[in-house]
């Protein structure tokens, strides 16, 4: 349930921890998409994107945290797919996060922000073709913070900003880290403005052998806190995608992506195929015609 925030006048921020009246009006949007964070393995999102297509599906709305916003920002920015993976195709991980000494973080998103400035055509989140939502954490207060307009950059920096590993993105007066921290898997995000939702849990808890070093014991802390945190969201959605085969894929390395989106679109094609009754009734039946008693009610309203 969302509150209404305005720091230092950027843009529309809610706080997902406060309440407001519940809402009572239809939905306002069809089918909205959920997102979640997990690095590389962000590139499974585009998959499902492709799979969407592929059934005569495209989200009125995404929300994303971290790896998922940024999928979804290109995404709503009017990107295919296969022109997404063609930005990627010879990125290293080392020119989107630039190595800093040692203070508050081990990288900055410098490389990041400049590759989201040279590709990305919509400035603020009103020029995107779609509406998108951002999730990120409030570093200082331990609040998940949503943003829904102003500038798009700064938003999903803070949402792949994950601590330790990145510097926090200051926005206005505050400072803002990765959104998987509260909430991984955005679905809270548009579950009251949607009919239907789809998830894509691209961090779903699985084993991996142990190993002594220093970053397996930070993927694997990521990893616990991002399935924690998602245990309420898998429960919103009306549809959900996930896998175990994703999770031996490590969060901070580029060189599977072709992998992981195959196993993205495979993993959605096939969940689809196996709902088509249930998505041929929720999205393509014909709309149920009004009763003669109904049109004679309005009639006299």
């Amino acid at each position: 349930m969302f509150g209404n925030l305005s720091p230092d006048g950027y843009g529309n921020v809610y706080l997902l921890n406060k309440t407001m009246k519940e809402k009572t009006e239809k939905p306002q949007y069809k089918l909205g998409l959920a997102l979640a964070g997990g690095g590389a393995r962000g590139f499974a999102h585009l998959g499902v994107f492709d799979a969407l297509e592929e059934i005569g599906l495209k989200p009125d709305i995404i929300s994303g945290t971290s790896a998922g916003s940024l999928a979804g920002a290109l995404y709503a920015d009017g990107y295919s797919s296969k022109e997404i993976m063609e930005l990627f195709k010879d990125v290293k991980f080392g020119e989107l996060a630039t190595t800093s000494i040692p203070r508050n973080s081990f990288f900055k998103t410098k490389g990041l922000a400049s590759f989201l400035k040279k590709h990305l055509r919509a400035q603020t989140f009103e020029e995107l073709a779609i509406p998108l939502r951002v999730m990120v954490s409030d570093i200082e207060q331990g609040e998940k913070v949503l943003f829904d307009s102003g500038e798009l950059i700064p938003a999903i920096l803070a949402s792949c900003a994950f601590p330790i590993m990145f510097e926090p993105v200051k926005i206005g007066n505050r400072y803002f880290v990765d959104g998987g921290l509260f909430e991984n898997l955005p679905v809270s995000a548009i579950r009251k403005d949607c009919e239907k939702v789809i998830g894509m849990n691209i961090t779903p808890l699985c084993p991996m052998k142990y190993s002594r070093s220093f970053k397996y014991m930070v993927e694997r802390s990521l990893h616990y806190l991002m399935i924690s945190n998602s245990l309420h969201d898998r429960e919103l959605c009306d549809y959900l995608i996930e896998s175990v085969e994703l999770g031996k894929y490590p969060l901070f390395e580029m060189n599977k992506i072709n992998e992981i989106y195959q196993i993205g679109y495979k993993l959605a094609s096939s969940y689809f195929e196996e709902n088509k009754e249930r998505i041929q009734k929720d999205f393509f039946a014909p709309p149920k015609q009004e009763s003669l008693l109904t049109k004679i009610q309005k009639l006299f309203s």
